[in-house]
């Protein structure tokens, strides 16, 4: 996989896992209605598990 590739790879994952914590604070300041705030990290966790597989290898991980 090229360098951009992955850097675009890793782009989506962090922007997945971001979905999935920043629509919490909305929810806890009161901005965001439950359902949405379900869908959106449900699109996050979809990101970020469908991308970080890519790149995380068990190699990285000191194994």
């Amino acid at each position: 996989m090229s360098n951009n590739a992955q850097r675009i790879i890793k782009l989506i994952s962090y922007s997945g896992l971001a979905l999935s914590f920043l629509p919490a604070v909305f929810v806890f300041h009161g901005s965001l209605s439950k359902d949405t705030y379900f869908q959106l990290i449900l699109v996050g966790m979809l990101m970020w598990f469908s991308t970080a597989i890519l790149w995380i290898k068990p190699d990285n991980l000191g194994e």
